[in-house]
């Protein structure tokens, strides 16, 4: 299962969609909870006039079975104090469905890194003891980084550390909660700022894909993705003409 969080500059949203709409995903269904901000749009997907009158919701379901892949897309914000049973609801949901593995995309302020964070890639990883045992040979392989914990009481105690995800919306309970389920589940995160995230989400889809395969990498890392045809819409002119 391949997920967003809803996190500071909405990052891990735009990569699910370069995802999606690269592999042209089905969808195959909706994720109904009352613990988002209700909302509907047209297909944001779309490849003709014949499919862009269909409605999308606040979080929808896709599969692609060859690769025994699922995702699901988040497109609104949550609603005050529903995290807790959003995360409840969710992993109860990937129990019941046998999800082998779960991958959040997220991000975190930049602004409010320590100095050990502003060293070396703006990319993190953090995996699940249960998932760790499975794969953490392999991230280090691939030479990512590991988020570091940061002192809890900074100049006072710097001794005792914490996992601190600034703006990273559900992420830290998420993958917390996971850790007390034995839920194999990776967080791949990047620290940014509010504007323009679009070279985020390229830079998050392409770590992605640096474990995961999920399409053939080339050379020029940016334009093996599809994108969306909502981003027109949503960016305007922001996007390189190249890029469509």
């Amino acid at each position: 299962l391949l997920q967003p969080a809803v996190s500071v500059g909405n990052v891990g949203q735009l990569a699910v969609d370069l995802v999606i709409s690269t592999l042209d995903m089905t969808k195959v269904g909706y994720f109904y909870t009352d613990c988002l901000v209700p909302m509907v749009g047209n297909n944001p997907y779309a490849t003709a006039e014949e499919n862009s009158v269909e409605l999308s919701i606040n979080a929808e379901v896709y599969s692609l079975p060859s690769k025994k892949l699922v995702v699901l897309q988040i497109r609104s914000p949550f609603i005050k104090n529903k995290y807790r049973p959003f995360c409840q609801t969710l992993l109860s949901w990937v129990k019941s469905s046998k999800c082998a593995r779960v991958v959040l995309l997220s991000s975190s302020h930049a602004y409010q890194r320590d100095d050990e964070q502003l060293l070396g890639t703006p990319l993190r990883y953090l995996l699940t003891p249960d998932l760790e045992k499975a794969v953490g040979g392999l991230m280090q392989e691939l030479n990512w980084k590991e988020m570091e914990k940061v002192a809890a009481y900074p100049g006072i105690n710097d001794t005792e550390k914490v996992l601190h995800i600034p703006g990273g919306g559900i992420t830290k309970l998420l993958f917390t909660e996971s850790c007390s389920k034995e839920i194999q589940m990776a967080v791949i995160l990047k620290f940014c700022s509010e504007g323009d995230n679009i070279p985020d989400a390229f830079a998050v889809v392409n770590y992605v894909n640096e474990w995961l395969q999920l399409i053939k990498s080339e050379v020029n890392t940016s334009s093996q993705w599809k994108i969306p045809s909502s981003w027109r819409l949503l960016f305007g002119n922001g996007l390189p003409p190249a890029l469509f």
